[in-house]
């Protein structure tokens, strides 16, 4: 089996004339972490309920753990493991019940489900609060038993859609350590939905950025980034300048490329960011587009996503998101 997940060409299409994956192709292998970023409405949870066997492709073929998705969904279903964005657990109960509940749901017996519970618990730092209401859990203690349950039956692929989200700062560092070492201890492949820059580049090995339902570049963080060479030059201005006037004045400067401007951003390439920018501004001036700042930075996957995407981030974020509700929640 080359890879743990194989997806390749996944069309889906929703009503409203939206078209959530166009042509999507992902591979995750043994051990990898596969992170898809993306902002809301990209296609990332479209893939996960596909790959999941939630939902059916409209064209194109995934098969996860050597199953096909389509044609042995009980198959894929007994070797993976599901954190979605909701919560799955019976706030009412306690945690070691849930826990037991979900492993007798995968068929494991009384003596073995208790074990596996107990070990979950400790694992994930819940002993203390075993007993208690999943209700009176923090939100970090919520989003780790989540990861537990999804673990009971140990599967061989887990899918974790937006695991973080809501999380304080603590809870999240926490949450990435542990999916960490599951990939490294217990070799689990793991594909990972996020809109989060940071989680991306710190807990992907592998990135596939997506972007409109397609991958539009995919490779390591470190690799990505350093194919853009030289530094990051950032300019703002208060409002938005005229673009031709911005364009004729770095045209005419060497060794600035890449200029793209966002509004009232604008966003370069230089060999050497410190020393390009007296000369930027002095160009912008000249050409009475003078800038409100000016920051140099060495490349991040936001400048990553803004050249292959075409558009900053953030602004995929909100554009994205408010294609994503108008069209009924499509991720």
């Amino acid at each position: 089996m080359a890879h743990a997940v194989e997806a390749e060409g996944l069309v889906k299409n929703y009503p409203g004339d939206v078209r959530a994956l166009d042509g999507l192709s992902v591979t995750v292998g043994r051990g990898e972490i596969l992170g898809l970023l993306g902002p809301n409405g990209a296609g990332k949870s479209t893939t996960v309920k596909i790959l999941t066997t939630l939902v059916r492709p409209d064209a194109g073929a995934a098969s996860v753990a050597g199953h096909d998705v389509l044609r042995r969904p009980d198959r894929v279903r007994r070797v993976i493991g599901v954190v979605s964005q909701r919560s799955g657990a019976d706030p009412e109960a306690s945690g070691r019940d849930n826990l037991v509940l979900q492993g007798r749901l995968y068929g494991m017996g009384g003596a073995q489900v208790r074990r596996r519970a107990a070990e979950l618990l400790a694992r994930f730092g819940l002993e203390d609060a075993a007993g208690r209401p999943v209700k009176t859990y923090s939100g970090g203690m919520r989003r780790r038993l989540d990861v537990a349950l999804g673990l009971v039956h140990r599967p061989q692929v887990l899918f974790l859609d937006e695991p973080t989200t809501g999380l304080d700062p603590e809870a999240r560092a926490s949450m990435w350590a542990e999916i960490a070492r599951l990939a490294g201890d217990d070799a689990l492949a793991i594909l990972l939905t996020t809109h989060y820059l940071d989680e991306a580049d710190r807990l992907a090995g592998r990135l596939a950025i997506v972007d409109r339902g397609r991958v539009v570049v995919e490779g390591t963080p470190d690799s990505l980034k350093g194919e853009l060479r030289g530094d990051a030059v950032h300019v703002e201005w208060g409002e938005p300048p005229p673009e031709p006037l911005v364009r004729e004045a770095l045209d005419r400067l060497p060794g600035v490329r890449e200029v793209v401007l966002d509004g009232s951003r604008l966003s370069a390439r230089a060999g050497d960011g410190a020393a390009a920018v007296p000369a930027v501004l002095a160009a912008l001036d000249q050409a009475g587009v003078p800038a409100a700042a000016a920051t140099v930075a060495r490349p991040s996957l936001d400048d990553v996503y803004l050249r292959y995407a075409g558009r900053r981030f953030a602004q995929a974020h909100g554009a994205d998101h408010a294609e994503a509700l108008t069209a009924g929640s499509v991720r």
